[in-house]
């Protein structure tokens, strides 16, 4: 919800699991079968934090920065065993930022960073316990863009600039990526789980920011995480059709897991609430969630900690979260 958050390697395919379990094996994706992804993610940030404090003054005085993104996420997964399972994940992002004072707007669009991973379930489904847990592993390709340019209008004409960094294709480094799932059905509830977080060791990626601050000249390759648990239950009277209610956590660290963390970033994290549903028919499955905000925080990076300030990030209300998996 946050601008780094919202780059193009930051969405993932929905769990190898079906809550509403329309297919063999209690939902599991069956050995030798492959799954399609298409996902979609929307967000409109506009509201400014400094640490947890909204700044209003910026709406009063027409100095919104607002970001418009839209991810397109595409995912092929191919389950090799009853256990393993391999995937691709493809982003590709169309965002446009611009500041509500000014009548430039900046624009991406492209393939963001791909990520190649796979996964194991701890026990070999299905399991007596109607519950499982899976680990995954992958790396992050430097696959998008770093340095999208735009031309703007200046004193001079028009020159070439650097687009911001919450918009950016790709981060310009190779990641790490560890995540996890888990569920277990209580009757007719499932609980559930899942979360991930990308390591990446690259301090900066050279790209020149346009910043005053000789500390915020270069753009970061920061980490990012994901988190999100909640339950679901199946809809009355209507079959294959299952509503959920969770909550949700995403954000950018102050300081990566491994290396240094130098160079602009914005970290901070949004923690959401997100009602939702699930609908099963035959092999394909729609998903829809709605992430609210309910906290929004700006944390202090490492050039604002070393110059004493406090730099602000916008945040958005809301995002939508759109998914169609289709096994086969």
């Amino acid at each position: 919800m946050i601008g780094a958050v919202s780059c193009a390697g930051n969405q993932r395919s929905e769990s190898d699991v079906t809550v509403t379990g329309n297919v063999e094996q209690g939902g599991y994706l069956s050995s030798g079968k492959w799954q399609l992804d298409i996902g979609y993610r929307h967000q409109y940030s506009h509201r400014h934090f400094v640490g947890t404090v909204e700044q209003v003054q910026r709406a009063q005085q027409h100095t919104e920065v607002i970001n418009q993104i839209n991810l397109t996420n595409l995912a092929l997964t191919y389950q090799r065993s009853p256990r393993w399972s391999f995937q691709a994940n493809v982003p590709v992002l169309f965002a446009t930022r611009h500041r509500e004072n000014s009548p430039s707007v900046f624009r991406s669009r492209g393939i963001g960073d791909i990520i190649l991973s796979t996964q194991a379930w701890l026990w070999k489904p299905p399991t007596e316990s109607q519950g499982n847990i899976a680990v995954g592993f992958g790396v992050l390709l430097p696959s998008g863009d770093k340095s999208v340019q735009n031309f703007v209008n200046t004193a001079t004409g028009k020159q070439l600039a650097v687009v911001d960094q919450s918009i950016q294709l790709g981060q310009g480094g190779w990641g790490i990526v560890a995540s996890t799932q888990a569920f277990k059905t209580v009757k007719k509830a499932v609980l559930f789980m899942d979360g991930s977080y990308t390591i990446t060791p690259q301090d900066t990626n050279g790209v020149h920011t346009g910043r005053s601050l000789p500390l915020e000249a270069i753009m970061s390759v920061s980490d990012t995480y994901l988190a999100e648990t909640g339950v679901a239950y199946p809809f009355p009277r209507v079959r294959g059709l299952a509503v959920n209610f969770g909550t949700r956590v995403e954000g950018v660290p102050v300081r990566d897991l491994i290396g240094k963390s130098n160079g602009f970033r914005r970290p901070g994290y949004a923690l959401s609430v997100f009602p939702g549903f699930e609908y099963s028919r035959g092999r394909a499955t729609w998903t829809f969630n709605l992430p609210i905000a309910v906290l929004r925080d700006r944390a202090r990076s490492v050039p604002d900690l070393q110059d004493g300030r406090h730099g602000d990030a916008a945040f958005a209300d809301y995002v939508w979260l759109m998914n169609y998996t289709y096994r086969f």
